[in-house]
């Protein structure tokens, strides 16, 4: 049974941290539409990682995206994605990393789900050798008719008390987009038509968090910005708000 985490910050300290000796070339991100919004987080990710890692030199083949739009976490199928072949990675992922509905963290129904599929797909993923990643969605915002200042607090409760429990990194994507909108107040990183999606900047500065958290390195000075299709200021911004967040999450 699920029981509400406490909010106090003490509380909310993650128990696993960035291991920058541990870079991943295989990566399966599994959610929704939050991911493949902005041309797809997994792409995002891997070129940001292989500027700020270039020995690594990650093939666009070995990362992946299982989404499904409008989904939670319990929608898939992870066992499926797991065989070895089965999305045209021959050897094991690495890192799995999971991202559940972006209302699951605002009822008790909704947060017993995402801890349940959590626990059961972190035992599956670890019988490949793969770790476990927790991606920590953002708060919807302004005018959604959902949006209130305390549902970043409900989602970082769940997903740091979900990590904690099954021992997984989380990746604070949603503080980043919390942080961001608190240093620059006219600054838009949700979709306008729905405040709820991220818009191409919001996608940017969620795989900034996302590789700063998996490969342990700051994203400050990252020469990755889409092509030109970022403002090279705003990426420089979205890096800083990323390296920040990141820090102090997980100090």
């Amino acid at each position: 049974m699920f029981v509400q985490p406490p909010k106090d910050r003490c509380d909310l300290t993650p128990a696993i941290k960035p291991v920058p000796e541990v870079a991943p070339r295989r990566v399966l991100f599994v959610g929704n539409s939050y991911l493949f919004y902005g041309d797809g987080l997994q792409n995002h990710v891997r070129r940001l990682a292989n500027e700020v890692r270039p020995e690594l030199q990650i093939p666009v083949g070995t990362y992946k995206l299982a989404a499904i739009s409008g989904s939670e976490l319990r929608d898939h199928n992870i066992r499926a994605y797991l065989e070895p072949g089965k999305l045209r990675v021959t050897a094991p992922f690495e890192v799995v990393v999971l991202q559940g509905g972006s209302a699951e963290a605002t009822s008790t129904q909704g947060r017993a789900a995402f801890e349940a599929t959590v626990i059961d797909f972190d035992q599956e993923i670890r019988k490949t050798g793969a770790r476990t990643a927790l991606y920590m969605t953002h708060a919807y915002a302004p005018p959604h008719e959902q949006a209130c200042p305390d549902m970043i607090s409900d989602i970082e409760a769940l997903y740091v008390s979900t990590g904690n429990r099954i021992g997984a990194l989380v990746i604070p994507v949603g503080l980043a987009f919390e942080e961001a909108y608190r240093r620059f107040p006219g600054l838009r990183l949700h979709k306008a038509h729905d405040s709820s999606h991220p818009d191409l900047l919001g996608s940017y500065l969620a795989a900034c968090v996302t590789c700063a958290s998996l490969y342990g390195s700051s994203m400050d000075g990252n020469q990755y910005n889409y092509y030109g299709a970022i403002d090279k200021d705003a990426a420089r911004l979205m890096q800083q708000v990323a390296a920040d967040t990141v820090q102090s999450f997980f100090r």
